[in-house]
């Protein structure tokens, strides 16, 4: 398992123990940001999927703070997306995630790919309570960098996604909303001509309202080329 910590904003802290991730696909609200996605993935070779929305279990120690993620190869992206967490007590958080996929192997099957890299988390939460009659209101918005370089690739609002509370819902309805689970929410759109497979990815989830911003950074590492 992973253990997770998160500052929420009064200043303390809540610590999980993750005992299950699950990475929602294709979940916007507009059927119209769900065939664009599709079809971004289409010209990557990822074939549709049957249903949408899709869900998708992922080993618990994917879910991780790190500052790099390791990679084997140069198609590899992240996804800015937002990530519902159940803490120890039941309590529902709402954070900023990326979710690090292996584009090389989501073409022989989606589950596969999200089980290739992590899906990274930043380090505060909000209760989701406190954000709760703003949640559409809630920007969500991603970064890439390129030899230097950074272009904003992901803009976007929680206005285009399922909500946190139908995944509670979905959640709750299998069994699964127990301490330690982990939800990915899917993704927004990518910005057309922006080049995904990046040096460096960086995530913000910001409340409008109050100028609060959750963000995660992390650089994208090639690994040594395997012998034999």
């Amino acid at each position: 398992m992973a253990l997770l910590t998160f500052e929420l904003p009064d200043g303390t802290t809540r610590s999980i123990d993750v005992v299950q991730v699950l990475n929602a696909g294709y979940a916007g609200r507009s059927q119209a940001d769900v065939a664009a996605h599709v079809a971004e993935l289409a010209e990557l070779g990822v074939p549709a999927p049957s249903v949408t929305p899709a869900l998708y279990p992922v080993s618990p120690y994917l879910a991780q703070h790190t500052e790099h993620v390791s990679v084997q190869h140069g198609r590899t992206s992240g996804e800015a997306e937002w990530a519902l967490v159940v803490d120890g007590e039941g309590d529902l958080l709402l954070t900023a995630a990326c979710d690090h996929t292996d584009r090389e192997l989501e073409v022989h099957g989606v589950a596969w790919s999200k089980n290739a890299s992590p899906d990274v988390l930043a380090r505060r939460a909000w209760r989701l309570a406190d954000v709760q009659e703003r949640l559409d209101e809630l920007a969500l918005r991603a970064w890439v960098t390129h030899d230097g370089r950074e272009t904003l690739i992901q803009d976007g609002t929680l206005a285009e996604l399922l909500t946190p509370g139908y995944w509670a819902g979905v959640l709750r309805e299998r069994g699964d909303l127990v301490p330690g689970t982990v939800l990915i929410s899917g993704t927004i759109p990518m910005a057309e001509g922006v080049d995904q497979f990046a040096d460096r990815w960086r995530v913000e989830l910001s409340d409008p309202a109050t100028g609060d911003v959750i963000d995660l950074a992390y650089d994208v590492v090639r690994m040594p080329a395997p012998i034999g």
